[in-house]
């Protein structure tokens, strides 16, 4: 394994790692959760909780996934499933926007979070 495809398995595990975690802040803090997201909820309304409990357990599935493809050694599959993905923060980026939620949480958070995973997109595939 080389250096470049090394520096991108340690960034995809981070990656998963903190999806994992946010979907199970979903779940578990969902307030917390939704104003960490950028646009704060309501949770006593009702399906309110019900929708950010969907967002906590897709965001645990997409975590799961890469994990499992990393696993599997798929390096080049790791890379393209990533790169599919990055459209969810740059989503979420425009969702808080949209919402009027900060700019500096659409951009910080969700905007460096697609930039990371550009970049590790662009270290899994190279190799």
């Amino acid at each position: 394994m080389t250096i470049t495809v090394t520096i991108g398995y340690v960034l995809a595990g981070l990656i998963a790692a903190a999806i994992i975690f946010l979907g199970a802040r979903f779940l578990v803090a969902p307030r917390v959760a939704a104003a960490g997201y950028g646009v704060p909820v309501d949770v006593a309304q009702p399906g309110a909780r019900a929708y950010l409990s969907v967002k906590g357990v897709r965001d645990i599935a997409s975590g799961l996934f890469v994990i499992i493809l990393m696993i599997a050694g798929a390096t080049h599959l790791v890379g393209w499933i990533i790169l599919a993905a990055t459209i969810i923060p740059v989503g979420d980026a425009v969702i808080v926007l949209r919402s009027g939620g900060a700019k500096s949480t659409a951009y910080g958070i969700h905007g460096a979070t697609a930039a990371v995973m550009l970049v590790t997109t662009a270290l899994l595939l190279v190799s």
